[in-house]
């Protein structure tokens, strides 16, 4: 059966590679704030729209691909209640960790399995992240370090990378920070018979 990665990110397919999954990936066409928008005004929460658009990018990817197993995720940022998207240039980076400075948010990381356009299984895992006090000046230096990549991520950091000196502390799974809680993933691929157990 094949295996069905329903995403473009090079963080999650090399998550999926480093565990020897063998999968190819197919990016879903989802207009994601689209399917957001009703699930916001409806009062959802930060988790439950990960969980809600993890599934939507699977069931898109799923029509294509008859008989595949797909795999699709989404990570939602909630700070100070609301929720976040990845900032769209470098100021916005800079007003994101500004917020952020001194504070605790939430990210919610959501996975679902589905095939044929039936979801098999949902999973959803949160981290707490404590933010130390941030000065402008280092906030401008670490903006000016780490560039556009901090267009990649809802909070403006890669905790693999530059982005572990801007905390204090960190309560939750390591990959659901990332984006792909892989623990919870391989033991339903263990328990489908999918993977060697």
């Amino acid at each position: 059966m094949t295996f069905i990665l329903a995403s473009s990110s090079p963080f999650r397919a090399e998550l999926l590679s480093k565990a020897g999954l063998t999968f190819t990936t197919d990016a879903a066409t989802i207009d994601e704030r689209v399917v957001e928008a009703p699930l916001i005004k409806s009062g959802l929460d930060a988790a439950d729209v990960a969980a809600v658009l993890a599934e939507a990018k699977a069931l898109d990817v799923a029509a294509r691909h008859p008989g595949g197993l797909v795999l699709g995720a989404d990570q939602t940022m909630a700070l100070d209640g609301q929720l976040r998207h990845k900032p769209a240039n470098m100021e916005e980076a800079r007003f994101r960790l500004l917020a952020m400075s001194g504070k605790v948010h939430t990210l919610h990381s959501a996975l679902a399995l589905v095939r044929d356009g039936e979801t098999l299984w949902r999973h959803t895992s949160t981290a707490h992240m404590y933010v130390r006090p941030l000065s402008p000046p280092f906030i401008g230096r670490y903006l000016a370090e780490i560039s556009d990549s901090a267009l990649q991520s809802v909070g403006a950091y890669q905790i693999e990378g530059a982005g572990i000196r801007l905390f204090e502390r960190i309560e939750g799974d390591h990959f659901a920070i990332i984006g792909m809680p892989m623990l919870p993933l391989l033991s339903e691929l263990r328990r489908m018979g999918l993977i060697d157990g």
